[in-house]
């Protein structure tokens, strides 16, 4: 069986746990091999939780779920000093960010503080406790989820940080025959799971995804397409005057490069298309760019606005 097929049959496997999610489970599993984080937005009871523990354990990695909550601290997350009397010495008690897969369950019901400790691990993949700097393991990966920020005693995360997610996905409530099925899942289901992948596999396949060629041509279109949300540039289009306040990072064009050579990685191809690009951009770029007071309050769809101006430039 070729790495492809693997990836097919994990998420085929995760598919009979978590039902009704697939685009959910899709993004996890890119951002595994990809090795970016994730941020996972939908109402409680969705699943989030599920589809992160049930990947954890197909995927073979060491996992730990953090509960984000108002009073947290951030030692809470990464650790702290520790003076033991008897030796007169300091010691350091690593926190649950020391492992692969970090579940940071409502991240956005933490205030700025916990958020700024969880920047070092996610933009560095490394921790500083006291005067030292502590690598974490590889594959690092942070899949958060959060409620809708419209919810009570939530934190709207800040720009900064936003931007070092890969990719947001916003998941609904599954539909009829999906529900319908989930009655029938048996609770042992998640125990009785066995490991696909490991940690080596996923940075071999990191590594075959990179091979994929991708067209100066498509190049140019992903550059185009993050020119044109940034106002005041050459393709920047006059009638989103108003509308964006501010456009992507150069980390979304980096993203989209490299989930659309995953995207045709997926589907056996040793070259990247237009299409390929074409189908991530709203969960690469919806959390990017910012729209203005006025698009917000006249409710504009930032993620079918994008559709929209990708199109433009293919």
């Amino acid at each position: 069986m070729n790495s492809v097929e693997r990836i097919h049959k994990t998420l085929n496997e995760a598919k009979r746990i978590v039902i009704g999610q697939d685009n959910m489970l899709e993004s996890i599993l890119t951002s595994l091999v990809c090795e970016g984080h994730l941020l996972i937005e939908g109402m409680p009871g969705l699943g989030k939780t599920l589809s992160v523990s049930t990947m954890s354990k197909l995927c073979d990695l060491k996992f730990q779920r953090i509960q984000f909550t108002p009073d947290l601290l951030p030692s809470d997350l990464i650790g702290t000093m520790i003076y033991n009397q008897q030796k007169e010495e300091f010691s350091t008690k690593f926190g649950p960010i020391f492992t692969q897969l970090v579940l940071a369950d409502e991240i956005n019901r933490s205030p700025a503080k916990v958020q700024s400790a969880l920047l070092e691990a996610m933009a560095e993949r490394q921790v500083t406790i006291g005067d030292q700097t502590h690598k974490l393991e590889k594959p690092f990966v942070v899949l958060a989820t959060q409620n809708p920020i419209e919810q009570e005693g939530t934190y709207n995360l800040p720009e900064a940080q936003l931007d070092r997610f890969m990719m947001k996905v916003s998941i609904d409530y599954p539909d009829f025959e999906a529900e319908k099925n989930i009655l029938d899942l048996k609770l042992d289901s998640l125990a009785a799971l066995s490991p696909i992948l490991n940690a080596k596999d996923l940075m071999q396949m990191k590594s075959e995804v990179e091979q994929v060629y991708v067209d100066d041509k498509v190049k140019d279109f992903i550059i185009k397409l993050i020119h044109g949300t940034r106002p005041g540039t050459k393709y920047y289009q006059k009638k989103y005057d108003g509308v964006i306040l501010a456009g992507a990072s150069p980390r979304a064009s980096i993203w989209l490069y490299k989930i659309g050579k995953f995207k045709a990685y997926m589907q056996g191809k040793d070259f990247v298309t237009p299409d390929d690009v074409l189908s991530i951009v709203p969960d690469v770029l919806g959390h990017r760019v910012i729209l203005s007071y006025e698009a917000i309050v006249e409710k504009v769809n930032v993620r079918s606005m994008l559709i929209d101006l990708a199109q433009t430039y293919i």
